[in-house]
């Protein structure tokens, strides 16, 4: 099984937002227990380091994506991703190339707290607790 995770998710663990940092955490236990590949798109990886360095700096921001690409797998953004994206008209452009990358990588389920974003994908959409609900220890 492979899932995607969106940015959101990845953010709450590393700003340590409340209240979803226990379930976000909770979730990456729980998916490596059961040797869930996790993949996040490259522009998720972007956004991260870009909004990590604004609230804890540059080397911080380095550091987290470093250790990242120890636990996850990369989800191409290229120009058949970014067209296929523009096909699906999907509210939200940013989760339209989210939705393409991971269906060009095999990917049916994205973990998001943004469910409703997602409404107009044909792909499994969960929230941390839902995927967490879904999958058995």
């Amino acid at each position: 099984m492979k899932i995607l995770v969106d940015t959101n998710v990845i953010l709450d663990i590393t700003l340590e937002r409340q209240p979803f940092f226990e379930q976000s955490v909770r979730l990456l236990q729980v998916v490596t227990q059961l040797d869930i590949e996790v993949c996040v798109t490259a522009t998720t990886v972007t956004d991260l380091y870009y909004i990590i360095r604004k609230a804890k700096g540059r080397e911080v921001a380095l550091s987290f994506v470093e250790d990242l690409l120890n636990f996850v797998e990369i989800a191409a953004v290229d120009k058949d991703v970014i067209a296929h994206a523009l096909q699906l008209r999907m509210t939200d452009f940013e989760d339209a190339i989210q939705v393409s990358a991971a269906k060009y990588k095999g990917i049916s389920i994205i973990i998001t707290r943004n469910e409703a974003d997602f409404r107009d994908s044909d792909l499994k959409i969960h929230s941390p607790e839902s995927f967490l609900n879904s999958v058995s220890l």
